[in-house]
């Protein structure tokens, strides 16, 4: 299963980088990664005005969108979409970290969950 990483570089930029989760087969209830480690879940509803300018991930949190689209800009200019069923992996807590703006109108639906 492929994730989209958000991170900062060497250059004290933000970037975006695809990681993948490993699956193995469960049988007859599908593919399982193993378990990863999480400190609680955080559910969250955004307007659809939601523009939120410049700024870190508050901590190390995968961010799993549940419905919606958003857009997402890093630190050296790259912008991408994201819809419901998009993970990403926020690790971009030092330096100005990225920008997100919601494309979709009425409230968008996500879960964080911290990683600790």
């Amino acid at each position: 299963m492929k994730a989209t990483r958000i991170y900062t570089g060497t250059d004290g930029l933000t970037h975006f980088d695809e990681v993948e989760v490993p699956l193995t087969d469960g049988g007859p209830i599908g593919r399982l990664s193993e378990a990863l480690p999480a400190s609680g879940i955080i559910f969250r509803e955004t307007d659809g005005t939601y523009d939120y300018d410049w700024h870190p991930a508050p901590r190390k949190q995968w961010l799993v969108m549940l419905d919606g689209r958003i857009s997402l800009e890093t630190g050296d200019g790259e912008t991408r979409e994201f819809s419901g069923g998009s993970i990403l992996l926020l690790e971009d807590v030092t330096g100005r970290g990225h920008r997100t703006r919601q494309l979709s109108p009425g409230v968008r639906r996500s879960l964080f969950i911290p990683i600790p």
